[in-house]
C-alpha cells in the first residue's frame, strides 16, 4: 500500500474578504473530491484573503498510478479560472 500526499499553494486573485475566499475553495474542495474520491483540507494560510494551501491525500497499491492520478488532480486544479497554482509538492510514502 502506497500513500500519495501533494500539495498545493493557491493564489485567488479576485477575492478581497475571507468570505470569498473560503467560497473559491470550498468549490475547488467539492469538485475535486466528486471527481477524484479524494480527501482535501484547507491546511495552511486560512487567515489570508488571496492565498490558500490544499493538501490532498489518496491511498493506492501501485506508485505510478498514485504518481498519474496526483498530476492529473494538480492539472485539474491549475484549469480552475477562480485561482492560480503558485506551487506545489508530491509525496509518496
Amino acid at each position: 500500500m502506497f500513500i500519495g500526499a501533494l500539495q498545493i499553494e493557491l493564489m485567488i486573485p479576485d477575492s478581497s474578504s475571507l468570505k470569498e475566499k473560503r467560497m473559491v475553495v470550498r468549490s475547488i474542495k467539492q469538485r475535486l473530491q466528486n471527481k477524484y474520491n479524494i480527501s482535501v483540507a484547507e491546511i495552511d494560510h486560512q487567515d489570508l484573503w488571496q492565498r490558500a494551501t490544499l493538501g490532498i491525500a489518496m491511498v493506492a497499491n501501485d506508485t505510478r498510478f498514485l504518481n498519474e492520478a496526483l498530476d492529473k488532480i494538480l492539472n485539474f486544479v491549475d484549469d480552475q479560472d477562480q485561482s492560480q497554482v503558485i506551487d506545489h509538492q508530491i509525496e509518496i510514502l
